[in-house]
């Protein structure tokens, strides 16, 4: 029975997203909003979020996909805000929220406030990440977002934690507070410091690209075992472990890198639709356990801690941004042409996800034979602002970019950096080429040469063409026909393959291998198209 559950969870969450790409409404809304739906219908199995499946199954595969395809230079250049969100505004986040919760909730103690605090201080970027992709936002913004999403469940689960252990009365000091987290921080970075080189040399002296990528699913499972088994965060290890293979995987081989790309791509969508239907698939569970709290009770404090979050958001983001450039003239040189644009989006791309509600269900019922007070409301609360950001903000955010027209990614700029960079590699490829052909232990037939030269002069000459003139007919540049045409070309040699098979001319095996090598250049072709 819960192995068919699973399969129907992650068959209907993996049909919605598909659907959802047909629409102009974001998958995880989308997800999210069919969970709830879905939550009271008659005969839909109860799914409960399992902190001890969330924490260290879940999230780990989606902090690595999502380091691996961070760039490692972009999140250096931005260090100070990134470090500002994910550090400084979960920390503000936590006491800001966690306060303004005590005041509005009648009976609710400060220190189960601080954890409700802690538990949704941390943004789940990827909607927001997603959105700003789709919309073509500043290179910039995109890079601060992803970068907040990495770092900032590191500092969420690590105040949670210290939250928790005043809540319960382990009489923890701001000392003993501060310690943790230094511990934390350090121990997580230590471990992906000491894990990443020699995973690397693995990766490197592996020959079986079968054995490389059993190898890749490992990592982020690994790198967040070794560093919570000391006390330090694994969310941080799988992070810096990450950022350095994404960095280096130039040196692994390209069979490798094109299996990796579909496996963690398949992996990626599968996690990420799953965890947003789950969301939606928790309101009965939450609602049936607010207890001694009315509905209409708990939603108007569910209102107000709403309202607190997106507040105490830009209390932070507007400050944080402009004061460094008041103080810093040298930050205002690395940093020209920000106005008041910028962090309203940053500020409104808040949205909360399912790392939040994991921590909240790992809150315990009873420390000691003592109940946690108010552990269901925070779990409510939790709940509604997490639906709450997505709904509003995600709805909202697509609108609000196009508003504000804040200028978008420069393609011509793009395409004409990435011809000049096509043109340097491929001169650099005609001198090795020429100084090969040179020794005699090199010789080719010309043939076979002015083939070579042919394939450069294509990769060369494929970009500058989508910068010409179109087709007047067909609105396609002389590089999309030439992709069209080829692999016209290639599905007219496919059926002949599979008419000589079914004539009983060729082997199944021999079909295979010359599809095979049709397959390959089909894939370069689409490739090249989808790049473009």
């Amino acid at each position: 029975m819960d192995a068919l559950r699973l399969v129907a969870l992650v068959a209907a969450s993996a049909a919605i997203a598909g659907a959802a790409r047909r629409t102009p409404v974001p998958a995880p809304l989308l997800l999210v909003a069919a969970g709830l739906a879905a939550s009271y219908v008659p005969g839909v199995p109860d799914y409960t979020l399992d902190p001890h499946v969330v924490l260290p199954l879940i999230l780990p595969p989606l902090l690595y996909t999502a380091a691996v395809e961070s760039s490692y230079l972009d999140l250096r250049a931005n260090v100070r805000p990134v470090a500002l969100l994910s550090v400084g505004y979960v920390l503000f986040a936590t006491v800001a929220v966690g306060w303004l919760a005590y005041v509005l909730v009648p009976d609710l103690p400060l220190t189960a406030a601080l954890v409700l605090g802690a538990v949704i201080a941390p943004p789940d970027a990827v909607a927001a990440t997603a959105i700003a992709r789709k919309l073509g936002l500043p290179h910039r913004i995109t890079t601060i977002l992803q970068g907040e999403s990495l770092v900032n469940d590191a500092t969420a689960i690590t105040a949670y934690r210290v939250a928790l252990a005043a809540a319960v009365g382990e009489g923890i000091s701001w000392a003993g507070g501060a310690g943790e987290f230094a511990l934390a921080a350090v121990g997580g970075v230590g471990v992906g410091l000491v894990l990443m080189v020699p995973i690397h040399w693995l990766r490197l002296h592996l020959r079986d690209s079968l054995l490389q990528n059993t190898l890749s699913l490992l990592i982020p499972f690994t790198a967040y075992a070794a560093a919570e088994e000391v006390g330090a965060s694994g969310v941080l290890a799988v992070v810096v472990v990450g950022l350095f293979l994404g960095h280096r995987a130039w040196q692994v081989d390209f069979a490798t890198r094109l299996q990796e790309e579909a496996v963690w791509k398949m992996v990626a969508f599968v996690l990420e639709s799953a965890v947003f239907a789950l969301i939606g698939l928790q309101l009965p569970y939450v609602v049936q356990g607010l207890g001694r709290y009315g509905v209409g009770e708990a939603a108007g404090y569910a209102v107000g801690v709403f309202v607190a979050v997106v507040l105490v958001r830009f209390v932070w983001v507007y400050p944080a941004t402009f004061l460094p450039r008041w103080l810093s003239a040298r930050v205002r040189e690395r940093e020209p042409g920000v106005d008041w644009r910028a962090p309203l989006v940053v500020g409104w791309a808040g949205m909360r996800g399912v790392v939040s509600l994991a921590i909240a269900f790992s809150i315990p019922v009873a420390v000691d034979g003592e109940e946690f007070p108010a552990r269901n409301l925070v779990l409510f609360l939790t709940f509604t602002t997490v639906i709450g950001t997505l709904v509003v903000q995600g709805l909202t955010l697509p609108p609000l970019i196009r508003l504000l027209k804040l200028p978008g990614r420069d393609r011509y700029a793009e395409t004409l950096a990435e011809a000049q960079a096509q043109s340097e590699a491929s001169r650099a490829a005609e001198e090795r080429l020429d100084a090969l052909l040179a020794d005699e232990r090199n010789a080719l037939p010309q043939p076979l040469a002015d083939r070579l030269r042919t394939v450069l002069d294509r990769r060369r000459n494929a970009v500058w063409e989508r910068l010409g003139a179109v087709n007047e007919t067909t609105g396609e540049t002389a590089d999309d026909t030439y992709r069209r045409l080829s692999r016209e070309m290639i599905e007219a040699e496919r059926e002949v393959f599979v008419r000589l098979r079914d004539e009983r001319r060729i082997d199944d095996e021999m079909m295979r291998v010359l599809l095979r090598r049709l397959d390959l250049e089909e894939a370069a072709a689409y490739r090249e198209e989808t790049d473009g």
